[in-house]
């Protein structure tokens, strides 16, 4: 049997793959779909359009999200620092990568636990995987992995198709929402259900309803494939083939917003998976989202500076701004149902 990478050498893996590979998914997002009626005499002005909103006992100044990216390694530490303290600075939330590397070699704890360090206020999401629940994970570790952030929210995040393109995946996906209800009982702070970007369809949001998670982020397909990613890490041109064959697999990101609220119209959606700019934020929060995520243009500002992610995230503060300016809306929430469909 060849042997497994270890985690670590996964996690450079992904960096550079995500920097230096088309790793995009054959897939749009479904947002380009969908426009708001331009309001040529708004009746409000610019310097008025409020983004903040409170959520999980904090107060946000833009629903924009930091997706989850990476931690595990030296350089996974230095982009989580630079992303949290930008992440302080603009009173937006984060969402940390996988912290199985941390669990399993607590020496790699503080490529996680910088978050914290430079973002005392932020919104701070901890992350595992879900189908870690099948292979001896539980409430312990859970707890772990929000310890090590003084977390505001747990995210679990469900990946199958990328498990079983990846050598060595974890498969066994059995049984798993009864699992997730266990943590979402016991778990002192909300559950996030995420997706990794291949989207939600109506039953597995009802599965995840059911299951008592407090958010489901659909990370659509749209943006990043993962299956692409794990093409390039592939060993083998098995591997590599297998991988490749699912380039437009998956749910977009519009529907499966629309997925969600169907089937659970009550519950708690975050926008990710391709989201481009302000604009798709926009777009998602008019669909009935809360917040929207972005990853590559916060992974290549924080490659560069502190500074370059800050003016990333105001720049896309600002495309929202404008968005909802030209649309006549001068609160976030305003903007739900605000949003056409297109042929």
């Amino acid at each position: 049997m060849p042997k497994v990478a270890p985690i670590d050498e996964r996690k450079s893996d992904h960096i550079r793959i995500n920097l230096d590979e088309d790793v995009r998914s054959g897939v749009t997002t479904g947002l380009e779909r969908y426009r708001f009626v331009h309001e040529a005499l708004p009746e409000i002005s610019l310097a008025d359009v409020d983004l903040s909103l409170p959520l999980f006992k904090k107060h946000l100044r833009a629903p924009i999200l930091i997706s989850s990216m990476t931690g595990g390694t030296e350089e996974a530490g230095e982009i989580n620092a630079r992303l949290a303290e930008a992440a302080q600075e603009t009173g937006i939330a984060m969402g940390l990568g996988s912290q199985r590397a941390a669990i399993e070699n607590p020496n790699q704890t503080p490529t996680y636990s910088i978050a914290r360090k430079m973002a005392s206020d932020a919104l701070l999401f901890a992350n595992l995987g879900a189908v870690q629940l099948n292979y001896g994970y539980g409430i312990d570790e859970c707890k772990r992995a929000v310890d090590m952030l003084e977390a505001d929210a747990l995210i679990l995040h469900i990946n199958p198709l990328q498990e079983a393109v990846q050598e060595g995946g974890d498969t066994n996906f059995a049984g798993l929402a009864k699992k997730i209800e266990e943590i979402c009982k016991k778990l002192e702070v909300p559950v996030i259900a995420k997706e990794v970007g291949w989207g939600i369809s109506e039953r597995t949001a009802n599965l995840l309803a059911d299951c008592g998670v407090d958010v489901i982020d659909v990370a659509g397909a749209g943006g990043t494939s993962w299956s692409q990613v794990e093409m390039h890490r592939a060993p083998d041109e098995f591997t590599r083939q297998l991988a490749a064959t699912f380039v437009d697999w998956g749910i977009n990101t519009a529907d499966s917003i629309l997925n969600i609220k169907k089937a659970a119209p009550d519950m708690t959606v975050f926008a990710s998976g391709g989201l481009k700019n302000g604009l798709d934020i926009a777009k998602s929060i008019a669909m009935g989202t809360t917040l929207g995520g972005m990853t590559s243009p916060f992974l290549k500002a924080a490659m560069v500076s502190t500074e370059k992610v800050v003016k990333t995230i105001e720049l896309v503060k600002r495309q929202i701004q404008v968005a909802m300016f030209v649309a006549g809306i001068d609160k976030s929430e305003g903007l739900s149902g605000k949003i056409n469909q297109h042929p």
